[in-house]
């Protein structure tokens, strides 16, 4: 991606994006989009004069911050007698801040189907990124101040309604969304797009860092962006495993989940929408987040992973997820809004079906649960998982710590996508996976599908030689072949424990709605190392699983 040099607050002329398709997924956002011709011939500073509003609908603008910052932007106006503004003349605001390593064109499709559609839509490239000033905050103070700034800028210089006042993002912008909605009670209506709840779980579920999600913020933002010394120092920091303690606090304010109570009391309506297989945000954060919240609130899950489900309503193409938040949008800022509590408050697209199903709250997704037991590893390595399961008491399966078995997680953003676009998920041939770095567990076929719904949880037993370590749970759907579909996963790590003696361990793997094919098995496969993250388990320690008459090891399993 072709830039040229510039220096933070100098206002710069236009660069073309043309990322092609897979560099588009990695940079986070899917923007392909080109410079308009009015925008490349407009090299200098922007101004809210660059064209009449009533003459057309698209425009460029600077705008300045509190600090002196200046904000590159697009400004979207409705043409004169567009339907949807009030008496005064004024049109329904929405605010849309650029995602990660994106600048403001990433969303001139929506931009003019929103005005298209009655709405003043202000599009900018966040701070410290491309052609705007200042230094990359990641949703910061200043990143929340300048939600603030671009709304009261765009009041004064377009015809927007103060009182109808919303927010679109995707990525970076998905989480700022949420984050105005916390802190800005004139925001009445937001949709986040694969965006984040929780940071802190973002980064470090399961006391594990997500290494290889890390690494792809840190590589978009590489070209696009001047990072702050605060960021760069927390990045550093995740990377050697040190001072994780401040870059947890240093995530934490950073987390719409810690400001819920905040968007509770504002009443702002939220919508959010994700993928299942998202490698940066997981799933799991979302739903723990929308459960805090009281307003109006939907939730949109399908197959796919970071931003991936959006990428074709950027280019301008009829999209689901995006036709879904202006929906949304009409609800809350032109009248007929919906309450929380309406029967499509949680929408699924069920992996592999790929039916789509509708809830009134995510308690309601599952309708019963499998208590599977772990047995006893046979002389293969293999142990039975089920409701009867042999020997499910008073067993040990040590493997070889710091080990790759063969199963994983996939490659971030990657992985996930094939999943959404191919039906194809990290695959394994479950019989040929080391049984010397992992502990593997498989069901008797089923005869009748089995409907995963929610997050599948484990409980076990650890035994380890070293005092901090990292087990990483895999759950498969295994054909009469042994070809094994990995249907979730989740890391889970520990520290302070006495060397060799037990303690218990659970994990929550990363919810998910799939469906398993009658006939087929499910697998549970626990190893110590996966390169997707970072994990605590020595090389050349031993880490065993067990189970006791009074502490069984347990699969449980939310179904439909």
């Amino acid at each position: 991606m072709a830039r040229s040099r510039r220096t933070a607050g100098r206002p710069q002329g236009r660069h073309r994006t043309t990322t092609a398709v897979l560099i588009t997924a990695l940079a986070l956002s899917g923007s392909l989009v080109t410079t308009p011709a009015s925008a490349a011939s407009h090299p200098g500073p922007r101004t809210a004069h660059a064209a009449a509003p009533a003459a057309r609908s698209f425009r460029l603008a600077d705008i300045p911050m509190k600090d002196g910052t200046v904000l590159k932007a697009d400004v979207f106006t409705p043409a004169p007698g567009t339907p949807g503004a009030d008496r005064h003349g004024r049109y329904p605001l929405v605010v849309q801040p650029a995602s990660w390593g994106q600048n403001d064109l990433e969303y001139v499709a929506q931009g003019r189907q929103l005005a298209a559609e009655g709405y003043v839509a202000v599009t900018y490239t966040v701070r410290g990124f491309w052609g705007s000033g200042g230094q990359v905050d990641v949703a910061g103070a200043k990143d929340v101040g300048d939600v603030s700034g671009v709304i009261d800028w765009a009041l004064a210089h377009t015809p927007a309604d103060p009182q109808r006042i919303g927010m679109v993002g995707l990525s970076l912008g998905g989480g700022l969304t949420l984050m105005g909605a916390a802190f800005d009670p004139r925001v009445k209506a937001v949709a986040a797009l694969s965006g984040w709840g929780d940071l802190v779980d973002s980064l470090y579920s399961g006391q594990t860092r997500h290494l290889q999600a890390a690494a792809l913020l840190h590589a978009v933002q590489m070209p696009t962006g001047r990072p702050s010394p605060e960021f760069s120092r927390m990045l550093a920091d995740l990377y050697g495993d040190r001072d994780i303690p401040q870059v947890v606090a240093w995530a934490h304010k950073r987390s719409p989940a810690t400001y819920v109570d905040r968007i509770n009391a504002h009443g702002t309506a939220v919508f959010m929408a994700n993928a299942w297989g998202d490698s940066i945000f997981n799933p799991s954060q979302m739903t723990a987040f929308y459960q805090r919240l009281t307003v109006p609130k939907h939730l949109e899950l399908r197959p796919g992973d970071h931003a991936t489900q959006e990428l074709t309503g950027l280019l301008g193409l009829h999209n689901a997820t995006w036709t879904s938040a202006r929906h949304w949008l009409d609800q809350h800022l032109k009248g007929g809004g919906t309450d929380g509590g309406s029967a499509g408050a949680v929408r699924l697209q069920v992996r592999r079906s790929g039916a789509e199903e509708s809830y009134p709250d995510w308690r309601a997704v599952s309708s019963r649960t499998a208590h599977l037991r772990l047995g006893d590893p046979n002389v293969h390595g293999t142990g039975t998982l089920g409701t009867k399961a042999a020997g499910a008491s008073g067993w040990n399966k040590g493997v070889a710590g710091g080990t790759d078995s063969g199963a994983d997680g996939g490659i971030a953003v990657l992985s996930g996508a094939l999943d959404q676009f191919t039906g194809l998920p990290p695959t394994v041939l479950v019989p040929l996976l080391s049984r010397r770095s992992a502990a593997v567990w498989q069901s008797e076929p089923d005869a009748a599908p089995q409907r995963i719904r929610g997050a599948v949880r484990l409980h076990t037993r650890i035994t380890a030689s070293a005092p901090q370590g990292t087990v990483f749970a895999y759950l498969y759907d295994v054909d009469a072949l042994g070809v094994g579909k990995l249907i979730s996963h989740a890391p889970q790590g520990w520290s302070g424990q006495t060397p060799g003696r037990a303690f218990p361990l659970d994990v929550s793997l990363f919810a998910t709605a799939y469906d398993v094919p009658a006939g087929h098995r499910l697998a549970l496969v626990l190893d110590t190392k996966d390169p997707l993250y970072g994990g605590r388990t020595p090389s050349g320690s031993s880490v065993s699983f067990g189970a006791t008459a009074a502490d069984p090891s347990q699969l449980t399993v939310p179904l439909r």
